[in-house]
């Protein structure tokens, strides 16, 4: 299945398709994306029509019928280990690592690919991740992890996320984490076109004013009522931006918006912002598809680690740095950090 050819992939916990589409774009051909709520599956659907989307818990997938595949990638359920869902770890129901490594196990896939909440970094979760790498190498892999940065990446949005790679060892060798290639344009540049599409005056001197990243975007749950941009704190950081956090419009502002007032970012601003194409359509009325955009893995950071991953299954050496670029890395090793979201995670070395 490897060599010259696309390489295949199964995605599990697909969700609205933000690390599917990443992967694709990274050279991945998905044989199956593994889904458990419909809505979302109607996502995946939509946008793509070819892929053979399945629609049940990963806990009942028939893994046999995929052996052999290159890469097993999936955004397992987070609630587990993020501080809004108590942080319960392997005592959490949602906690869908034991069915992933199963599932990994029937396969055996040449790679491993699993996201998660920056929570499962935490020295809380220390025994949990030992016991998941050591389960990993039991099955013939070289894990490793590392927390990424979207920001670092092209992403217009500070969202830290925890990510594990595993390798055979064969392949493990040429795997490297990607180089940061610097953060995506501000919010209000990013979105002046979509703010000013029904004619509001005011979107000019809104998007001067929205010269910042955004805060990392809250999916919310089913538990909670309608979609709003976060807690008080990234409500705070949305109105430094000149947006109001409260809630998601059906629209942008017309021209009967008051120049003064702040606008609310609709569903297709926010998937922007998560580094969605303006193509990729999201099924279901506003609610339910902001939750699909905001719990997204953003498509952008997860081509970064697919090209690194499909590099290393080809064992091809990651592109040598030119005289400029390591110029620079010297420069950037020799300066304090900035203030901000911590550049130093730049310089982060690997950790296993």
């Amino acid at each position: 299945m490897s060599g010259g050819m696309r390489l295949t992939a199964i995605e599990l916990c697909a969700g609205g398709g933000g690390q599917a589409l990443g992967l694709e774009m990274a050279g991945f051909h998905h044989v199956a994306a593994v889904e458990y709520e419909p809505g979302f599956c109607a996502t995946l659907r939509q946008n793509r029509p070819q892929w053979n989307v399945i629609e049940g818990d990963i806990r009942n997938f028939a893994a046999n019928e995929y052996k052999g595949i290159d890469l097993v990638a999936g955004g397992v359920p987070c609630p587990p280990f993020s501080i809004a869902g108590k942080q319960l770890g392997h005592e959490d129901e949602r906690d869908m690592f034991p069915a992933a490594l199963a599932i990994i196990e029937e396969i055996q896939p040449r790679a491993v690919l699993l996201e998660n909440v920056p929570g499962l970094a935490s020295k809380k979760f220390a025994d949990y991740r030992q016991k998941l790498f050591e389960r990993l190498a039991k099955l013939g892999y070289q894990p490793e992890w590392k927390v990424l940065q979207a920001a670092d990446y092209g992403v217009s949005q500070l969202r830290p996320r925890f990510l594990l790679v595993a390798l055979r060892p064969a392949d493990a060798p040429f795997f490297e984490w990607p180089e940061p290639t610097g953060p995506g344009p501000a919010v209000g540049d990013l979105l002046a076109d979509l703010m000013e599409a029904n004619g509001w005056q005011g979107a000019e001197a809104w998007a001067n004013r929205a010269q910042g990243i955004a805060p990392t975007i809250v999916g919310g749950s089913k538990k909670h009522g309608g979609p709003d941009l976060g807690p008080t704190r990234a409500k705070k950081q949305w109105r430094a931006l000149g947006v109001d956090g409260m809630g998601i419009a059906d629209q942008a502002p017309d021209a009967a918006f008051p120049l003064e007032s702040l606008p609310r970012l609709t569903v297709r601003m926010v998937a922007r912002i998560q580094s969605f194409p303006d193509s990729w359509l999201f099924a279901g009325k506003k609610t339910a598809a902001y939750r699909q955009v905001g719990n997204a893995f953003p498509p952008l950071v997860a081509q970064a680690v697919g090209q690194a991953i499909h590099r290393a299954l080809q064992r091809k050496r990651p592109p040598v740095p030119s005289p400029h670029s390591l110029a620079q890395m010297r420069l950037l090793e020799t300066q304090p950090p900035r203030k901000g979201y911590g550049r130093k995670k730049r310089l982060e070395t690997k950790n296993s």
